[in-house]
């Protein structure tokens, strides 16, 4: 099982995304943005996407959007986005 154990927003529909097996990495969430339909359409406002959070390991948006965080893994893992980070 994977989860989203911390996000940042960097700027635009970046986010930098950690998960729990201790990778993490940038993406780029702007075609996600793009997507039409009723709870994609608030996070086309970048004040809107910036105010994402992590609920039940997943990112998620006050609307209630969320993202199935072990699908997102596999896309920024395929993308070649993701990087082991150092135990501390």
């Amino acid at each position: 099982m994977i989860d989203v154990v911390s996000v940042k927003h960097l700027r635009g529909y970046k986010l930098r995304v950690g998960f729990s097996d201790g990778s993490a990495g940038v993406h780029d969430f702007s075609s996600t943005a793009a997507r039409d339909g009723e709870m994609v359409r608030p996070l086309k406002d970048p004040a809107f996407f910036a105010r994402v959070f992590i609920e039940l390991g997943a990112l998620t948006w006050p609307n209630g959007f969320d993202l199935d965080p072990i699908a997102l893994h596999e896309r920024m893992a395929k993308a070649g986005e993701l990087t082991q980070v150092a135990a501390e």
